[in-house]
């Protein structure tokens, strides 16, 4: 699943073709959306909010969420089920694999700006707070919260979680205070790491537990389906404190 970061990359490159301010001239696709409403609008602006890509129009907004498979193509198409074409003058763009649908009225109605982990408007405190409301919960499912770390995903999780030296089953309420905010800056830094490693195509050689088998201190690395969802993590039981 494209994490937050890869999205920022996605709306990087559609700003850089300068369509801002172009009127979509043909849409195509099987999204279950009315396209009457984005037929021949123009394009306002793109945002992101954690893992959504927000087209901006005159007055509504398309979101796209690539979920674990989704994909998108720049002026070229390929085989898979079309989901959502946005043609103009000599731009196309093309998603697959994904979810789309319209957003009508004010995004602030319906996003927290302040849950993205990358955000300029991001709090440390709004997210404290928030994690403290589920003290029985382990931190490896709370990190992939999009209501609290808009974003962040499991490979922002395993790194995040090393670099803090926590193992991933530990209990919010079990976790010192120092401790869950070093957390959350981990998970902040990582983030923006994640962005320029990606860009630089070199992501991969970052990870220090992420589908490793040793830590860079040379400790065994475990594999568990941990948390509610049973998402894969990558723990050095040397490395990290568990937290119960």
């Amino acid at each position: 699943m494209p994490e937050g970061p890869s999205i920022r990359i996605l709306k990087e490159k559609l700003e850089h073709l300068h369509i801002k301010g172009h009127t979509i001239l043909e849409t195509a696709g099987n999204a279950q959306i009315n396209y009457d409403k984005i037929n021949h609008k123009k394009i306002v602006t793109f945002k992101t909010w954690g893992k959504h890509f927000l087209i901006c129009l005159e007055d509504s907004t398309i979101r796209i969420h690539l979920m674990m498979f989704g994909t998108y193509l720049i002026n070229d198409r390929k085989t898979t089920p079309l989901k959502l074409r946005l043609s103009f003058d000599d731009t196309e763009l093309n998603f697959y694999t994904c979810v789309v649908k319209l957003i009508e009225g004010d995004l602030d109605k319906f996003y927290d700006w302040s849950a993205d982990i990358m955000s300029d408007t991001w709090s440390t405190p709004k997210a404290v707070k928030k994690l403290r409301e589920y003290p029985d919960r382990l931190i490896c499912d709370l990190l992939l919260e999009q209501d609290i770390f808009a974003g962040v995903g499991n490979i922002i999780k395993n790194e995040a979680l090393y670099k803090a030296r926590i193992h991933p089953a530990s209990v919010i309420s079990k976790i010192p205070p120092a401790k869950l905010n070093l957390i959350i800056k981990e998970a902040r830094d990582y983030s923006f790491d994640f962005f320029k490693w990606r860009k630089e195509e070199t992501l991969s050689k970052h990870w220090e537990v992420y589908t490793k088998k040793r830590c860079p201190l040379e400790h065994d690395i475990k594999k568990i389906n941990l948390g509610k969802n049973k998402r894969r993590s990558f723990i050095c039981e040397t490395c990290q404190k568990l937290y119960n």
